[in-house]
């Protein structure tokens, strides 16, 4: 089987992405599951591989075709200005920001192209992405942007054995993301959670195939509602969100015959869902859902941009900005992000329809 071509963004060079993503390059697994290449500045790159101690070469490159990594050979496609170099270890620093938008920006233009089959990418800081002039909340935001859709969608991802019974894994979608959460409550919408709904099981079935599947997902996904009041309102006495949006949008996602229940108080249902009852769950908002699946596994958790015409994983960690440069980051997150995005490399992405990506610069 040919393995897919991956390509890794450095993130901000002032955090953690770069010791992880090098801490992490000698592991078996990530590099059997696809052939790797790294996004940013050589540099950044060759002073990780020195604090992890990592013995190998660097191998510019200009095209991903030309990747052959190895555990003594990391290829590397530069992008981002030279002043990415002098950004200081653990500072918010407008510089570190850009290089992050660049390493991404090139990476995207690279899936979209064809050119490679998914990116994994490293975590970048908000605050330092917007000083250097780029008004996105995160990632997935810009992702979007440079993609042409307007809405995609973060799912959080525990694979099978990291903590959750499941034998699928388990996979929790965000219906609004990051914003305040008097914004999110405004967000909310009963078309807003059915796509979410959609979403998370086109890709709950994605992830749940396997070679001998013959292209066929191996379950129907099980997906719970979480309630946005606290014991899903009691019947109306603490709100009247349930009523009025998540159980008329759970009638909705039924119409299309997708395996929706709830809306269920969301302490509740993530014990369930961990247990193996559900393969996903959909959380209202963002510490909603990110809380309860980072308490099961921190370390292992992938973040998956779905609605995308690309794949796109990454840990589920930020920067990191007060370990940064110390050599103590856990790299496992970064481990499982890339072994995610190879299996999704074997199944396409969903065609997402409109105007085509936006050149964002």
């Amino acid at each position: 089987m040919t393995l897919p071509i991956i390509a890794i963004t450095l993130g901000d060079p002032a955090g953690i992405g770069p010791e992880t993503i090098l801490g992490a390059w000698s592991d078996p697994g990530m590099l059997a599951a696809g052939r790797l290449l790294i996004v940013g500045r050589p540099e950044i790159v060759a002073r990780a591989m020195e604090l992890k101690r990592l013995r190998a070469e660097i191998a510019i490159i200009e095209d991903p075709a030309e990747a052959q990594p190895a555990v003594d050979m990391v290829p590397v496609l530069v992008a981002g200005g030279e002043e990415a170099i002098d950004v200081p270890a653990g500072k918010l620093d407008a510089r570190g920001g850009q290089a992050a938008y660049d390493a991404l920006h090139v990476a995207a233009q690279l899936a979209l192209a064809g050119k490679v089959d998914a990116i994994v990418t490293g975590p970048l800081n908000k605050a330092a992405l917007n000083a250097a002039g780029h008004a996105y909340p995160g990632h997935t935001e810009l992702l979007g942007a440079f993609c042409g859709v307007p809405q995609p969608a973060m799912m959080l991802y525990l694979p099978a054995g990291a903590g959750v019974a499941g034998p699928n894994g388990l996979g929790v979608l965000h219906a609004t993301l990051h914003m305040s959460v008097r914004d999110a409550l405004a967000a909310l919408s009963i078309e807003g959670i059915v796509e979410s709904c959609r979403l998370a099981h086109e890709m709950l079935s994605r992830l749940a195939l396997t070679a001998v599947d013959d292209g066929e997902p191996r379950s129907h996904p099980k997906i719970g509602l979480c309630a946005v009041n606290p014991h899903a309102s009691e019947n109306g006495l603490f709100g009247s969100e349930e009523t009025e949006i998540v159980i008329p949008a759970m009638h909705e996602a039924r119409k299309l015959n997708l395996d929706v229940h709830g809306p269920f108080p969301a302490d509740t249902i993530m014990v369930r869902a961990r247990a193996g009852e559900y393969d996903g769950v959909v959380a209202m908002y963002h510490d909603q859902g990110h809380i309860a699946l980072k308490l099961l596994g921190m370390h292992r958790a992938v973040n998956i941009t779905c609605g995308l015409p690309i794949i796109r994983t990454s840990v589920a960690h930020g920067t990191a900005f007060e370990i940064a440069w110390q050599g103590v980051a856990d790299c496992g997150g970064v481990i499982e992000a890339v072994r995610v995005a190879g299996r999704l490399c074997h199944k396409l992405p969903q065609t997402v329809e409109g105007d085509g990506a936006e050149e964002v610069f």
